[in-house]
């Protein structure tokens, strides 16, 4: 089974208020590498070169905070779980 197949297993409800921020926008600009857009597997930090900024697709998050260790140079990522019921809900656990 590939993995996009797998990713229909799961179900995700979307909160209205956003449970992830980007601190302090301007940190973004010291980061060299912009880890955050290469390490979430499904693709929630991305860098937009027009902006000069990290834009932030929260809606899409499942909650692995890979984003949290990728930035550890900054600690720039503010996550937290969503309220019961809403994100990411896995079918096998």
């Amino acid at each position: 089974m590939r993995l996009e197949e797998k990713l229909f297993l799961d179900t995700y409800r979307v909160e209205t208020t956003p449970h992830i921020k980007i601190i302090q926008p301007d940190l973004c600009l010291k980061c060299q590498h912009h880890q955050c857009t290469f390490v979430c597997p499904v693709d929630v930090y991305k860098w937009d070169e027009n902006q000069r900024k990290i834009v932030v697709g929260w809606e899409n998050c499942f909650e692995t905070g890979t984003c949290l260790v990728a930035c550890s140079e900054f600690n720039n990522i503010d996550m937290i779980y969503p309220r019961g019921g809403y994100g990411i809900s896995y079918k096998f656990g």
